[in-house]
């Protein structure tokens, strides 16, 4: 290990152990009033979040509008805060904060022996479900989009491969997570976000085109490999349920773009459900419509 790259692991222990040492009850409050201050201060991203919700909600009123997206920020505070609390993490305490509905899923899965596509998303608290599933089931690999800032990018790394699960940066991961599905593992992959003309593929996502990563369904139409969808829903009392659903049936038709179009339209209605009834537990503030169809362009 080169000196610098020792530097940053000693800063990134001090770091995390200083944010430790204030009480999760405190953090999360603290969070949450910053996350709701830049709320107010930050027109662009508030008024992202109100359209995509007024968009996606076209029935609600303006005043619940502005509740789910508060709650959104709130959401995000506490997915923050808690970020925290992972390294320390173990079976015991996630059993403690988490209620596990579905298990049997996977378990059945991985008995087929072809290993598990886990549909993930940007809701609830995703980061304590891949840590859950880690602790609770085994380790995963899951595909991740570095980040710009590379000390900020290893911290969170070191963070989310605290309890063995193994992140990897969506360039080339190809290879990587072929030998996992092989080996009987599981891969967990977000598809809840803004891809590029060249990545994705267009499906409906509350009512309107969104150009989404069509990995998911090529890897499963290519490995046969069981696709169960999973989130970790907070609950009222702050404590959380991972709902694990059974695995999505494929359609596999032998029209592989068809295919491919299918199934992650399909993929992606089940988290729009999820969605639509928790919406304060997603990711408003994301440019999730941002890709626009070169075809809706031509006809403006």
């Amino acid at each position: 290990m080169s000196e610098n790259a020792d530097r940053q692991g000693r800063l990134i222990r001090l770091i995390l152990s200083c944010f430790r040492c204030v009480p999760t009850r405190l953090r999360t409050r603290i969070f949450v009033s910053l996350f709701l201050a830049f709320y107010h201060l930050s027109p662009r991203r508030r008024l992202i979040a109100i359209h995509n919700l007024k968009r996606a909600f076209p029935e609600k009123s303006m005043a619940e509008i502005v509740l789910i997206a508060k709650g959104s920020y709130r959401n995000m505070a506490i997915v923050a805060a808690e970020f925290f609390d992972i390294p320390w993490l173990t079976k015991d305490r996630v059993r403690e904060s988490v209620e596990v509905e579905g298990f049997e899923h996977c378990v059945e899965a991985l008995k087929k022996k072809r290993g598990l596509l886990m549909i993930a998303s940007h809701f609830g608290n995703w980061e304590l479900q891949a840590i859950a599933f880690s602790l609770l089931f085994q380790p995963l690999l899951f595909l991740y989009r570095p980040l710009d800032n590379l000390f900020l990018d290893r911290l969170v790394t070191s963070v989310r491969s605290s309890t063995g699960n193994r992140p990897l940066a969506k360039e080339k991961a190809m290879r990587q997570m072929l030998r996992t599905i092989k080996a009987n593992g599981i891969v967990g992959l977000l598809i809840d976000q803004n891809w590029s003309l060249q990545e994705g593929v267009f499906v409906d996502f509350f009512g309107r085109p969104a150009c989404t990563s069509d990995g998911l369904a090529r890897l499963a139409l290519h490995t046969a490999a069981p696709v169960i969808p999973a989130f970790m829903v907070r609950q009222e009392s702050g404590k959380y349920r991972l709902v694990i659903r059974e695995a999505v049936e494929l359609v596999n038709t032998g029209e592989q773009e068809k295919d491919v179009m299918i199934n992650t339209q399909n993929f992606t209605r089940i988290i729009e459900e999820m969605i639509r009834k928790y919406p304060d537990q997603w990711f408003w503030v994301h440019q999730r419509w941002k890709t626009q169809s070169p075809h809706r362009t031509e006809k403006a």
